[in-house]
């Protein structure tokens, strides 16, 4: 039996996946934003099989709820043996969090590399432990410039989106170099293209493509699986500082292997979060 931290556990594949490694018996911590939610999703993990279900809410569009959350999981886990950062959006205009920061970016890449700064000691202390994070394929198309890393100037949905992608490959592929011989293990994902939710925000010119290529989309609990595969499966035990394409590990763009450039982010992103660390 695991304790498995899955964030945006409340919905889409977060919940997919969290429903079937309760299904394998696993302890799951769940974490999303709405209680209501949350827990209607413990209560479905439950009945999946988990041997034991804890929710912790917050909101990642806020740094102190993430500290919070952080405090309170270090507080209560003995262990950690998977944290699954899956928590994700998408805005279809620019918009600031409380922070001042660009919400696509804090939401997807942020939020997910405080949390996982923050519980790493204990993720070393769980060892071997794994720690999947959800990029997309739309990381290819992604640029980074990290004297504006939230668009205040030139701003898309898709740009903003592409650009937490990369980050998130970029901090896999980092952080996995960092942990290397610590039976850590790091990996970023592209769980395919799912029908979910996170697409509701997107702009109405582009809401009918949206509905046709639903239709082509795989399920969340397909896109689940690929989670849940990275969680636990014997098959990937050892392997770290790969981007997987479902369950192949596929080469991610020039940019996520610019390890030069993965450093230079992490260190952006402390300052930005208020980290007294950098990357070495």
């Amino acid at each position: 039996m695991r304790t498995v931290i899955v964030t945006g556990a409340s919905a889409g594949i977060g919940l997919e996946s969290a429903l079937q490694l309760g299904a394998d018996g696993h302890h799951l911590v769940l974490v999303g934003r709405d209680e209501v939610r949350l827990a209607d999703a413990a209560v479905a993990v439950r009945a999946a099989g988990a041997s034991r279900v804890e929710t912790y809410r917050a909101d990642f569009a806020s740094l102190d709820s993430v500290r919070g959350l952080a405090r309170d999981l270090l507080e209560h886990l003995e262990r950690i043996d998977v944290l699954v950062n899956n928590a994700g959006t998408v805005f279809k205009s620019r918009q600031l969090t409380d922070d001042g920061l660009e919400s696509t970016f804090q939401v997807n890449h942020l939020a997910g590399y405080l949390l996982t700064e923050q519980l790493l000691p204990r993720l070393m202390c769980s060892a071997p432990s794994r720690v999947v994070i959800t990029s997309s394929v739309g990381h290819y198309n992604g640029t980074l410039d990290l004297g504006d890393v939230g668009f205040s100037h030139g701003y898309s949905i898709m740009r903003a989106y592409s650009r937490s992608k990369l980050a998130n490959a970029l901090y896999a592929r980092s952080l996995a170099a960092e942990l290397a011989g610590t039976g850590v293990t790091v990996n970023a994902v592209h769980p395919g293209s799912v029908a979910t939710d996170i697409w509701s925000g997107a702009p109405w010119f582009a809401r009918p493509f949206l509905a046709v290529a639903k239709r082509r989309m795989l399920s969340p609990a397909e896109g689940g699986r690929t989670l849940t595969h990275l969680a636990v499966s014997p098959d990937v035990e050892g392997v770290t500082g790969q981007y997987f394409d479902r369950f192949t590990p596929r080469a991610p763009s020039s940019l996520a292997q610019d390890d030069d450039l993965a450093r230079r982010l992490r260190e952006e992103s402390a300052r930005l979060v208020g980290l007294p660390r950098t990357a070495g």
